[in-house]
């Protein structure tokens, strides 16, 4: 497992565009992966949760067109 952290400003090179608020939205909905706070000003997600989270997506999109 990768413990690796990507900022907010890094999720758009994986494809996620949406915005803070809606990430913080997603996240108390239980749709999206849960931030970590770095410090008192700054949040990151795991990289191997945002990657599990896509995987997941992919997955289900293929389960929904079959």
């Amino acid at each position: 497992m990768s413990n690796v952290l990507i900022p907010y400003e890094d999720l758009r090179a994986k494809g996620i565009t949406l915005s803070k608020c809606q990430v913080w939205r997603l996240e108390k909905a239980g749709r999206f992966p849960k931030r970590v706070q770095v410090s008192a000003a700054r949040v990151a997600w795991l990289e191997s949760e945002i990657d599990a989270h896509l995987a997941a997506r992919i997955a289900n999109r293929s389960a929904v067109a079959a």
